[in-house]
């Protein structure tokens, strides 16, 4: 199981049993948090274990505390030309001579953020999510976002997997322009400096074994992109200790870039 964390043209190669939405598609997948016909629960939380509840302005997942709903619409600032182009992953994920089609996939979507900043940024992307909670609160996220006149040609860009990216990866026919890495951070000393927002799905998704770490990155460089974008803590190790061609640097973050072709 591959984790993720947010801070918060299509391509081949999808595998068996994925699960593929585009814009305002619905679909769910029986797991924790749904009912046996794959529909988010609506109800209480037992235990203060997190639970999906369908409210009107969208699915939220709660603890009886903290909730969690995902919203495009916050990001609309950073969206702006002005804006984007200050963006960090957006200046990591900048490449020479790029088609009118590029392409990227975010092995790990989270929320979804940074992938609508690549998709703002011209990328079609294909996003890939393991945990099926993740999964349904970033679905119900990009339809609405689908349905918002100011979200919508970002939203047509993007498109949602509910599977194992890396096996995706492996079975790439074409390889993309840019495969965006975040594998979960380190848990933290302090749970203050947990974003209260990511308190949540921490009680779902633990941070990603360094065996994993290693594996999706391998699959990652087998696939072949141009560049492979990977999210790590500011003052953190390389991942799986591969050193990048170059790095972005930021406060909290920095964007290694791994350039391949």
């Amino acid at each position: 199981m591959v984790n993720s964390r947010e801070d918060i043209d299509e391509m081949d190669g999808q595998s068996v049993g994925e699960q593929t939405i585009h814009g305002n598609a619905d679909h769910g997948q029986p797991d924790q948090g749904f009912s046996e016909h794959g529909q988010p629960v609506s109800g209480q939380s037992e235990h203060g274990q997190p639970v999906l509840v369908q409210e009107t302005d969208g699915l939220t997942l709660t603890d009886g505390h903290l909730t969690l709903k995902g919203d495009f619409r916050t990001m609309l600032p950073r969206l702006t030309h002005a804006n984007l182009t200050h963006e960090l992953l957006v200046k990591a994920a900048k490449i020479r001579d790029l088609g009118p089609n590029p392409t990227a996939i975010d092995a790990t979507a989270g929320m979804g953020e940074d992938s609508l900043l690549l998709a703002a940024a011209g990328y079609q992307v294909r996003m890939y999510e393991y945990n099926p909670v993740t999964a349904a609160l970033l679905r119900d996220t990009l339809a609405r976002a689908a349905k918002d006149p100011d979200l919508a040609p970002y939203a047509a860009r993007m498109t949602l997997i509910e599977g194992d990216s890396r096996l995706a990866l492996e079975s790439l026919t074409a390889p993309p322009d840019l495969i965006l890495l975040d594998p979960m951070f380190p848990a933290r000393q302090k749970s203050g400096l947990i974003k209260k927002k990511l308190q949540l799905l921490q009680q779902l998704e633990k941070p990603c074994p360094e065996p994993d770490q290693e594996a999706l990155l391998s699959a990652a460089i087998k696939a072949g992109p141009r560049r492979i974008v990977i999210k790590r803590p500011a003052k953190g190790p390389y991942l799986a200790g591969i050193k990048p061609g170059y790095s972005i640097d930021g406060k909290t973050i920095r964007y290694d870039v791994i350039v391949l072709r």
